[in-house]
This record gives C-alpha cells, structure tokens and sequence, in this order.
C-alpha cells in the first residue's frame, strides 16, 4: 500500500514522498525499509536518525526527518489503526461444530460460530453473530448479546448478562462464586450463597485468565466501554464505570467502586468497599486503604498523592547519610535519645 494511500486513510499529513510502497508495521528499533514505525515516546526519539523504516507517524509538532512522515495529532492512535488496515486475522469456525454441545432450550442467534467442545447450556440466549472458540461453556440462563466473542477456554456462569460487543479473551472466568465466608459458632466456616449475577455492559473486553467474580447479592458490573487487562481479579459486588482501564494484575476487594475513566496502573490493589472517583488514575503497584477523590493521581503504599510519593521514593537513597549527619549533630549538641 502507497504512503499516500495510508495518509488518507488514516487522515494524517503526508510530509516526503507519497509514492513510497508500505509492505508492513515495525518498531522503530528494529525496522526495515518497506516498513512503517511511529514515534510516540520522547525516549525513543534518538531512533529517528537511525530507523530503518520507509516512513514513520510522528506528532505534528515533530522537526522534519530525512525519510518521509505521517503527521499526526496523536501518533499512537494513528499507529493502531494503521494496524488494522495490514493485519489479516485467523479464519473464525464456521457454523456450529459437531462436537458442540447445546441445550435444547438454547437461543442461538444468526450467524453463530461454535468451535469444537463448546457447551452452551439450558435457557441460554445467544445474540446474532457470536463467535465461540473451542471448549467455551456457558452455564444455564445466561444472556449474551450480538456480536459476543468468547476465545478459547472461557467459563461464563449461571445467569450472567452480557452486552453487544463483548469480547472474553482465553481462559478467562466471568461469574465465578465470590470469596465470601462466614465463621459460624462452632468455629467452622460457613460459605455465603454467592446467589447475584455478573453484568458485563456493552464493548466491554476482558483479558486472559481474568475473573469477575458474582455478587453474593446484587451483581458485580462492568460499564460501557471498561477494559481489564490479563490476570486481574475483580471480586464480589465490584462496580467499573464507563471507559474505565485496568492493567494486569490489579486486584479489586470486594464492594470496590470505581467510577468513569478510571485508569489503574500494574498491580494496584484495593481494600474493600472503597470508592475511586470519576477520571482518578493509580499508579502501577499502589495499594488503595481509602477512598480516593475524582481526578487525583493517587501512588504507593500507604496511598498518597503521586508527586508526593515520588519525593518520597527520590529521598530514600538519602536517608542513611541524613541519619548518619543526624546522628554527628546529637553527639555536638548533646540533644537526642539517652540511650544514643
């Protein structure tokens, strides 16, 4: 594809030669001609004078290169749709496999695609055009809308209710019991009927080996939009607000309430029945022991505002000789601990 084809596609400014052939995408770094890259973190921009890239999407405020350029307001959007218009997908299944296992009771929309080994199960509601990798179960009386995609391995249990354009990556879980217990008299532990539900609202995507746990009343519910990364766990009772993003690892105690936009770093973990306000992000591997106020950049653990925390973390290689000065003061002016 020409340079000046994509240009148009991607609605970008074409800076150098239109006519250069595109083959494919590659980073910066390890580019090669016939390829296109972009630019979008100032730490690699020492790349540019090296690339071996045909052309690369930088921002419109970038100075001028020798090999041509994409201008573009937000080059690592335009980058990520530039993908789209090389990548070819895999083929999805065709029609319903014969090893495929479906209630009788079952809805299935137009269009479906069931791979091998999936189970779908009674009074389930399949919306149009839903595409099952192999070995997907869904338990009884769960409702999915159109457009669902459930890649290989993914468990949706009883009575989950799925939006239009949902996509479960491999061997995620959605609807699993809540860790919830309690001690009874004697000493034993008693487990508390998780009887509520998962909601899953519409565009929402769930990352591998993920689980949202249901409520033990009520329901657990991800918003329009939400995005969960890989390994994270949201535990019983949790609400995700619309367009809300969480990174690998994050893990929700339950009754967790985020609100919209809401961006959580690597690894953040929060309390229970906590409550993080609209468009507030946390830093990766903070941990939440109390509510956190719409708009805040929240960090560390114990939590604290995010530029406090980091000249908390910038002093610490300080602190022994801070000490050791501390320590020369008190033996000169006789003030300090007696037993110093």
């Amino acid at each position: 594809m020409k340079l000046a084809e994509i240009a148009v596609r991607l609605g970008c400014e074409l800076v150098g030669d239109g006519e250069v052939e595109i083959e494919r995408l590659e980073p910066i770094e390890s580019a090669a001609p016939g390829s296109l890259s972009f630019l979008a973190n100032p730490r690699y921009r020492s790349h540019l004078a090296t690339t071996g890239a045909s052309a690369v999407i930088v921002a419109q405020s970038e100075p001028a290169i020798a090999i041509p350029t994409l201008r573009a307001a937000d080059p690592y959007f335009a980058f990520a749709r530039a993908i789209d218009l090389f990548y070819l997908p895999p083929p999805l299944p065709e029609g319903i496999h014969p090893s495929a296992v479906i209630a009788a009771s079952a809805r299935i929309g137009a269009d479906a695609r069931i791979g091998p080994h999936c189970v779908i199960g009674e009074r389930v509601v399949l919306g149009p055009r839903a595409c099952l990798d192999a070995h997907v179960v869904l338990y009884p009386e769960v409702m999915v809308g159109a457009d669902f995609r459930a890649q290989a391995n993914v468990t949706v249990r009883e009575r989950v209710r799925i939006g239009d354009r949902v996509c479960l990556q491999p061997g995620c879980v959605i609807g699993g019991d809540g860790f919830g217990y309690a001690p009874g008299p004697d000493g034993r532990i008693y487990k508390i009927t998780q009887s509520g539900t998962v909601v899953l609202e519409d565009d929402v995507e769930i990352g591998a080996n993920a689980t949202v746990d249901r409520a033990a009343i009520g329901e657990t519910r991800l918003g329009r939009g939400v995005k969960i990364d890989n390994l994270v766990q949201v535990a019983h009772g949790c609400t995700i607000g619309p367009g809300s993003m969480l990174a690998a690892q994050v893990g929700l105690s339950g009754s967790t309430h985020l609100g919209r936009f809401v961006r959580m770093g690597g690894q953040v973990g929060t309390a229970g029945h906590l409550r993080v306000g609209d468009g507030a992000t946390i830093a990766a591997r903070a941990g939440l022991t109390n509510d956190v106020a719409a708009g805040e950049t929240i960090g560390g653990f114990p939590q604290q505002r995010l530029e406090a925390f980091r000249r908390t973390m910038a002093s610490l290689p300080r602190l022994p000789e801070i000490f050791r000065r501390l320590r020369r003061l008190e033996k000169r002016t006789g003030v300090g601990r007696e037993d110093d």
